[in-house]
């Protein structure tokens, strides 16, 4: 699945609408804090207006450095509880909103965001992780596999064995929430 919002006009002159409706969308992302290698990706503005975008918003160059790209960090236990609540929102969007791309995702995001606000919950997954996510998804990467207890669709490796799932809400490791801020909390 393409992450583009849409394609260039095929006339040789850009359209100025498109490109109004792609500056607000890299306005939004990048509030949202998409790194330059994911604006680049989903939208068609040239890289030069999407740094002095960056700029004007953020009152900083963009990050340099490459972006994640490892699957496993979304199949540890507390990550993968956020990626499997995200990449059900996004898919959500896509099919039953009939969203597409990176408007599917922004969804999806911000669905994620506010469900973490209700519980108080920080997020683990930055916008630029989510889009990741998707990404490696949608390229057969990462696979949904469903929980034989509750039922609930959780990020599992494509290669991973997926037919009696359980998954880390219903049967958590050993040492889950015994980190340091667990810690902190017992001593206040």
């Amino acid at each position: 699945m393409d992450l583009r919002t849409a394609t260039t006009p095929p006339s040789a002159a850009r359209s100025v609408l498109h490109d109004v409706e792609q500056t607000q969308l890299a306005i939004e992302l990048i509030g949202l804090g998409a790194r330059l290698q994911v604006l680049e990706s989903a939208l068609s503005l040239p890289r030069g207006r999407l740094v002095r975008l960056y700029r004007e918003l953020r009152g900083t160059s963009p990050p340099k450095g490459m972006l994640p790209f490892s699957t496993d960090w979304f199949v540890t236990w507390r990550p993968n509880a956020h990626a499997s609540m995200l990449l059900n929102a996004y898919r959500f969007m896509r099919d039953a909103g009939g969203l597409a791309g990176i408007r599917a995702l922004l969804s999806g995001y911000r669905v994620y965001r506010e469900q973490l606000s209700v519980t108080g919950e920080t997020a683990e997954l930055s916008f630029t992780r989510a889009w990741t996510l998707v990404r490696f998804h949608e390229n057969g990467m990462l696979q949904l596999a469903r929980c034989r207890r509750c039922a609930g669709d959780y990020v599992v490796q494509a290669n991973g064995p997926r037919r009696h799932y359980v998954c880390g809400m219903c049967m958590p490791p050993a040492r889950a929430g015994k980190g340091r801020k667990a810690a902190a909390s017992t001593v206040a």
